[in-house]
């Protein structure tokens, strides 16, 4: 990665060009395969990445086996950057490639190091965090308040910019399903009276928003 690219990432953003080159020349790259791991929960978590290409998967497993996905990291994303500020210093989830992925992995101790150097760029750290934590905090009402099929429509609402009015499930409907807090099951339905009201089509793993309008007013 180059340093406008590494500028271009919210993290970054209060780096000088010599920070950012520090933290260039610690980087690694590396593909993943459909399905591998990248590391499972109580992992020691000595580094935190990029989604370059393909997508992740975060999760938890219960007891029983089962799996949930916390949330499903897609190209242009960080991920697993605040646990290197965690006392625990581990892995609260695990996580592995949903596709194809090319991750850039980034070392914890590199950048906890800059900011040891520099207490004016911790304090635009947490500035840059605090605008970070407001859109999690948002997407938790989202998840707690709204009813699943607020959910399923704010969610395809947000893939449909600049694609036409269409929709193409980049990944699996059960993975979008855990990713909304629904069963599979359920995500079915919603989209089966939403295709009865004449608001969206399905074609396949393609879905047609026919009344983008209409969708909107189910978020009124």
């Amino acid at each position: 990665m180059n340093l406008q690219e590494l500028q271009r990432l919210h993290l970054f953003e209060p780096l000088d060009s010599d920070q950012l080159g520090r933290i260039q020349s610690s980087l690694r790259e590396r593909h993943y395969r459909a399905g591998e791991p990248l590391f499972a929960q109580g992992d020691p978590a000595a580094h935190f990445f990029l989604v370059k290409s393909g997508t992740m998967k975060l999760y938890l497993l219960s007891r029983d086996g089962d799996e949930k996905v916390v949330e499903v990291i897609q190209s242009g994303q960080l991920f697993a950057e605040a646990v290197m500020f965690m006392d625990e210093g581990r892995y609260p989830v695990s996580a592995s490639a949903l596709s194809d992925t090319h991750l850039v992995i980034f070392d914890n101790s590199c950048f906890l190091q800059l900011l040891a150097e520099s207490p004016d760029l911790a304090l635009k750290l947490l500035g840059s965090v605090s605008r970070r934590m407001h859109g999690l905090l948002s997407h938790i009402d989202e998840l707690t308040l709204h009813n699943a099929t607020y959910r399923l429509v704010s969610y395809l609402l947000a893939q449909v910019h600049a694609q036409a009015g269409q929709v193409r499930l980049a990944i699996p409907k059960q993975v979008i399903a855990s990713r909304l807090s629904m069963k599979p099951e359920t995500l079915s339905r919603i989209l089966g009276r939403l295709r009865e009201r004449g608001l969206l089509a399905v074609q396949g793993e393609t879905l047609v928003l026919l009344d983008e309008a209409g969708l909107r007013r189910v978020l009124e």
